[in-house]
């Protein structure tokens, strides 16, 4: 969970970083209104996919707004003045509308949403919404003037410096992480399939974090025919010279890690070893790079010019690495075209990777916290093949 104080912070930051004449907020994003509150509806519950609302006020109070199974579901409490509850499932009457029950708690809370002093976070508010406030539908959605910021890609921009409680999580999801890390390398082997991998990974991981949550990601096998695969696994089943690419994230109260091995089933080839020394000089090289004030692009040229230097500028063909936390990927970018520059208090990703017909593919990625000094590595797996 997020703490109270770290949602404090943030609100006051959000405040300060809004034109004054905007009195109140009314966010709707699920990762906005846990990063403001810490309410978070639980991913394996029965409410997964539900959400409430969160309505701010410059000088007044904090208003959490949702239905009796989504409170129910969330995880922990939110650090709120006062939470509306609108009935939704009795186990007497039947299921309605979820949404038009999570529309009637907002219009307990209408007559003090004034368009001309309030900004809505118009990316992820309904029509419906607008309609149970009794706006017209030629109102503008974000609540005001078009000169004003969108509410949405502010808190984007303010999510980029993590606090020490989103940081926490961070953490908790990176240990959790390279315990399924450390699972995959005592199993892989001829003959196993990936999802089996999966399933062991996955135990490793809640197992280390002590509570249910997401696990998702790349849990592929490549080779020398199908040098870059991604996504979850499938039936197919490790053969000898294949290359298993573990590159995963566990969501721990909406945040998550993200780092990558690839494991070289059976005895690792040569050209395996030549792209994986590849990868790890492209890490060191982004490594170096990576301080305040940086500009992003640099980063993505800091690895990418690695390959490009060992003649194989064509087979690294996607970012140097990104931002974490609520998203995936968040800003930054390391990219090529970047506008971006890096910030203290931001955490990022390297995540080098080459995949060659013939030989295979192979990827590695750390995490780590931009700070005042250059950075820290916050993960701790192993890399080798």
């Amino acid at each position: 969970m997020l703490s109270e104080e770290g949602c404090r912070g943030r609100k006051s930051r959000l405040w300060e970083a809004l034109p004054r004449e905007v009195q109140w907020v009314l966010l709707a994003d699920p990762r906005h209104v846990n990063y403001l509150s810490g309410f978070w509806v639980n991913p394996v519950s029965f409410s997964s996919g539900e959400r409430g609302f969160l309505y701010l006020e410059r000088d007044g109070e904090a208003v959490l707004l949702c239905d009796n199974f989504t409170l129910k579901s969330a995880i922990g409490g939110a650090f709120v003045d006062r939470t509306i509850v609108e009935p939704w499932y009795d186990h007497r009457h039947g299921v309605p509308n979820r949404d038009q029950v999570l529309f009637r708690a907002l219009e307990r809370i209408r007559d003090r949403l004034r368009p001309a002093s309030g900004l809505l976070e118009a990316e992820w508010l309904p029509l419906g919404a607008l309609e149970a406030l009794g706006w017209p539908a030629e109102a503008s959605p974000a609540g005001g003037p078009t000169s004003r910021p969108s509410l949405g890609s502010l808190l984007r921009s303010l999510r980029r410096r993590k606090d020490p409680d989103e940081l926490e999580l961070l953490r908790r999801s990176m240990r959790a992480g390279e315990a399924g890390h450390r699972r995959a390398r005592e199993l892989v082997r001829p003959g196993i399939g990936e999802l089996e991998l999966y399933r062991e990974i996955q135990s490793a991981a809640l197992e280390e974090l002590g509570s249910p949550a997401l696990v998702y990601g790349d849990f592929r096998a490549t080779h020398p025919a199908l040098p870059k695969a991604g996504g979850p696994p499938t039936d197919y089943r490790l053969r000898e010279g294949d290359s298993f690419l573990c590159d995963f994230s566990v969501v721990v109260a909406g945040y998550r890690g993200d780092f990558t091995a690839t494991l070289a089933v059976g005895a690792p080839t040569t050209g395996q070893r030549e792209l994986h020394s590849l990868c790890r000089a492209a890490l060191s090289s982004g490594e170096e790079a990576l301080k305040p004030g940086a500009a992003c692009r640099d980063v993505y040229q800091a690895v990418a010019g690695v390959f490009a230097a060992a003649g194989r500028p064509e087979a690294f063909p996607h970012h140097a690495g990104h931002g974490i936390g609520l998203g995936h990927p968040e800003a930054p970018a390391f990219v090529p075209e970047s506008e971006e520059t890096l910030g203290s208090g931001e955490v990022v990703t390297l995540e080098p990777g080459i995949y060659v017909e013939g030989i295979g593919g192979i990827r590695t990625e750390h995490n780590y916290l931009v700070t005042p000094a250059g950075c820290e590595r916050l993960t701790r797996h192993s890399l080798e093949l």
